[in-house]
């Protein structure tokens, strides 16, 4: 495939773009979302991506911001985690990293959806570029070293 960007400027799209990194993905995904409400992990579709993609033996690592809209609005995600808890783990970012509005997901280090600014629904994607990667994946890995668990489950499933 060329490797070139696909531009999207709605949720509609950004959305689409996002299940076909997903569907895409072989091994790793990584996202990162100042609270994850993009992504729209509580939805069916989504929900099934995922789940297909963990059965499969994939991993997935979640770094947020702030973990309150997941753990309002996306309980299928919750199970999920609960579900899938050895091959997930979410981490949210220390305050100083706050200031961070992108938002992306990552999938085996060659595919990546991004939106440039969380308050707006203006990205890219990229498939089959590990060029495009490279920056969102140290993003990533500098972002999730400073970050500490959260959305862990318990005893009680939350």
């Amino acid at each position: 495939m060329d490797a070139r960007a696909t531009p999207f400027d709605t949720r509609r799209d950004c959305e689409a773009q996002f299940l076909a990194v997903v569907a895409a993905a072989q091994h790793s995904l990584r996202l990162f979302d100042p609270d994850g409400a993009v992504f729209a992990l509580g939805t069916v579709q989504v929900d099934a991506a995922l789940r297909a993609f963990l059965q499969r033996g994939g991993t997935l690592r979640l770094a947020l911001h702030e973990p309150g809209h997941i753990e309002r609005h996306f309980p299928r995600f919750l199970r999920l985690l609960r579900d899938y808890g050895h091959a997930c783990e979410c981490r949210q970012s220390p305050k100083n990293l706050r200031q961070l509005t992108d938002s992306f997901c990552i999938a085996d280090d060659q595919h990546v959806v991004r939106r440039f600014h969380s308050d707006h629904m203006r990205g890219e994607a990229n498939f089959d570029d590990p060029r495009a990667v490279d920056v969102p994946h140290h993003r990533f890995e500098a972002i999730w070293e400073a970050s500490r668990p959260t959305l862990q489950p318990t005893t009680t499933g939350l």
